[in-house]
């Protein structure tokens, strides 16, 4: 125990180390998507070592907002992985595109459209995760006590990201859903009792030479939560919060990501499946239980991945990898925090927030994780927008407000209660907007992270609400173009150094 007592100090030093490089060599421009800083705030007025202030280009938002999305077939080409994508020494690389750029029909709504809908889900799916955070149960599956938001394509706004990955022997390309919030991988399977419509046919497990069925008595059914019996064979349910569902039979199965192929994969074969999942074959659970594929890749490959989540309206590609060999070099380190009370979800440590040169004054005990389970901070793939405590909210807001008073208002749309009339501004000046996490590290956001367009007419609005609890989730939106790595092996989590 001294000798890892002694190692993890060793770490600890090197990550200090390596983040005051950083601090002391980065230049940062208001046209610097990501800027960490080893910088503690003691005192409500700093000296930043950042900008202050950078420039939000309004005329490419509002353009960006009219942009059409990817066909289907548009996405498989692109999607399809370089031979430089992924390599056989323990990692894994796809490519990662936001599930508003591909079009699964041929209607096009207008961005008012999408997202009114994107937020309404968004509702549903942070209620869903708050519930089953209280239940203190992150593994059961019940109606009531899961949130997931696999519940739209295009024409629905939903908040999601798309992966293509092989499914069998030979490999199937399905379209997958990635989750860091839940755990099970499952794709739709023939027999089919009841499915919703999918890009890709329908998974038939006769067709693959390496699909196993699990049973009942196997090692990997009892870890799954909730589970049945027929016929011998395994058999999962999982009930999302907004009621869709999936149900079938548990088995071992291969799946192939760029040129790699994972054998003994443990899979859900849904064979009734209900809600809006449409175009996704299924979902690829990134959550750090057992079950989630970086769980079971563990064993193997390190319990590590790494992504970079793009905008829906960019023309780049985001990117998905797995595996120790993925954790970047220069990244600036912190905690990662683990909830027994719900060990699918990351929890991060957050010392505070800042507006322009100012930390806002917020007690840190508003972000910290309770013995019990309690508040804290998750990150998020599937959660669109950040929450805060609403006193810590408003604090924060007010601040923003406070600093923005140059820019016309316009009235709350949705969710969001602080917007802006910027029609007809090429460019305005916005105050810079920053995370202070535990122990040192400080993210700034680039403007189109947290002022973002909700029509095509001009109306930004500062994109972060209430939570009605006192959790706290880092969203999707505000983890846009900057690359996060999760290593659960040695629980830290990074930011940067790559944007996309």
């Amino acid at each position: 125990m001294k000798n890892m007592s002694a190692s993890r100090a060793l770490l600890l030093l090197v990550v200090a180390m390596l983040l005051h490089l950083v601090t002391c060599t980065t230049t940062t421009t208001t046209s610097t998507a990501t800027t960490l800083h080893n910088t503690i705030t003691k005192t409500k007025t700093k000296t930043s070592s950042y900008p202050d202030f950078q420039l939000l280009n309004v005329k490419q938002a509002i353009t960006e907002t009219k942009i059409r999305p990817l066909k289907a077939s548009q996405y498989q080409e692109l999607s399809m992985n370089s031979p430089n994508d992924s390599g056989s020494e323990g990692k894994q690389k796809l490519k990662l595109v936001h599930r508003d750029k591909v079009s699964f029909n041929n209607k096009f709504h207008n961005h008012s459209h999408v997202f009114h809908a994107r937020m309404q889900r968004d509702v549903k799916r942070v209620v869903s995760l708050i519930r089953r955070v209280s239940s203190g149960s992150a593994t059961g599956y019940g109606v009531d006590d899961f949130g997931s938001e696999v519940v739209s394509g295009m024409d629905q706004g939903s908040g999601e990201y798309f992966v293509r990955i092989g499914v069998g022997s030979p490999p199937r390309s399905q379209y997958m859903v990635i989750d860091s919030g839940s755990d099970i991988v499952w794709v739709q399977c023939k027999p089919c009792t009841q499915c919703y419509h999918q890009t890709d046919p329908l998974f038939d497990p006769a067709d693959s030479a390496s699909f196993m069925g699990v049973s009942c008595s196997s090692a990997v059914c009892d870890q799954v939560e909730n589970a049945g019996c027929n016929s011998g064979r395994c058999r999962y349910e999982v009930s999302y919060g907004d009621g869709s569902s999936t149900k079938g039979t548990l088995a071992l199965e291969t799946l192939t990501l760029g040129r790699t192929v994972v054998q003994n994969v443990a899979i859900g074969c849904g064979h009734m499946n209900q809600g809006m999942f449409v175009g996704a074959a299924g979902l690829l659970g990134l959550g750090g239980g057992s079950m989630s594929f970086v769980g079971q890749l563990s064993r193997e490959r390190g319990n590590a991945f790494s992504y970079c989540l793009v905008s829906r309206v960019t023309n780049s590609n985001g990117f998905l990898e797995f595996g120790s060999e993925a954790m970047p070099v220069g990244a600036a380190w912190i905690p990662l925090i683990r909830n027994p009370h719900s060990p699918s979800y990351y929890y991060i440590g957050l010392s505070g927030l800042g507006v322009g040169d100012m930390k806002v004054p917020i007690s840190e005990d508003m972000f910290k994780l309770t013995e019990l389970g309690n508040g804290g901070v998750v990150m998020d793939t599937g959660t669109a927008v950040t929450r805060f405590p609403t006193v810590a909210y408003e604090a924060f807001r007010d601040a923003f407000i406070d600093q923005t008073g140059n820019l016309p208002r316009a009235s709350g749309v949705s969710i969001f209660d602080t917007c802006y009339n910027l029609f007809g501004f090429l460019s305005v000046r916005v105050p810079t907007v920053s995370f202070y996490f535990s122990g040192g590290p400080i993210l700034t956001l680039p403007a189109n992270n947290f002022l973002i367009p909700v029509d095509d007419a001009g109306t930004f609005c500062f994109a972060f609400a209430p939570s009605p609890s006192a959790l706290s989730i880092l969203g999707n939106i505000q983890q846009e173009g900057i690359q996060i790595s999760v290593d659960g092996a040695n629980e830290f989590v990074g930011f940067g150094p790559n944007v996309c």
